[in-house]
């Protein structure tokens, strides 16, 4: 689920539709959290290969660490990348902002984490953009990547958080214990998946 305070808007005929800020979103806020609605579909779901429904898998959905691809049921789905985002998916199935998300910016997201099978050509434009988002970025970027995380949860207490009620049990706890106590951190690593791994299962 995405943050409430969010919206569906056109970027450009090149880019298509994002999802925008309506409100001050601010550093340490979940912005998009796995909830009971979203969409499974196992390694050898017929729907994957099926006519009807494959572009919108291929587009929309995200691999997650057991190789599980994952449709968001709202606007999650149309969330951007950015080589530098505003939000990061943590080791959690949540995405933090990184920072203070204004009103009127578009949310924007690393696939880097998303467990590319191939490679992706960015046109983010930021600074810092790497031209092509590689399948082997998590492993590269990982240590950075936990940096900026555990800068942003430094603030999660401090903040509203309006996703928190569809966070499962173990998964809140498992964040509070890191918040509270600086132990137990789990690294955006957690997140990876080997497709290798996949082709061998099938």
């Amino acid at each position: 689920m995405i943050h409430p305070h969010t919206e569906l808007r056109k970027v450009s005929d090149d880019i298509g539709h994002g999802v925008f800020a309506t409100a001050l979103i601010p550093k340490g806020t979940m912005v998009y959290v796995k909830d009971e609605l979203e969409l499974e579909f196992h390694p050898g779901d017929r729907r994957i290969a099926d006519p009807r429904y494959a572009d919108i898998v291929e587009t929309y959905a995200y691999l997650d660490p057991r190789g599980v691809r994952i449709l968001s049921w709202d606007n999650a789905r149309y969330v951007n990348h950015c080589c530098e985002p505003n939000t990061m998916s943590t080791g959690y199935n949540f995405e933090v902002a990184l920072r203070d998300i204004q009103p009127g910016e578009q949310i924007t997201d690393e696939y880097g984490l998303f467990n590319l099978a191939w490679e992706l050509r960015c046109c983010c434009g930021a600074p810092g953009c790497r031209g092509i988002v590689h399948p082997d970025d998590a492993d590269n970027l990982a240590d950075q990547w936990d940096v900026q995380l555990k800068d942003a949860l430094s603030t999660y207490l401090n903040v509203h958080q309006p996703l928190l009620p569809c966070m499962d049990l173990q998964t809140r706890r498992s964040v509070m214990r890191y918040v509270k106590t600086g132990k137990g951190y789990r690294s955006c690593r957690a997140l990876r998946f080997r497709h290798d791994a996949l082709a061998i299962s099938a």
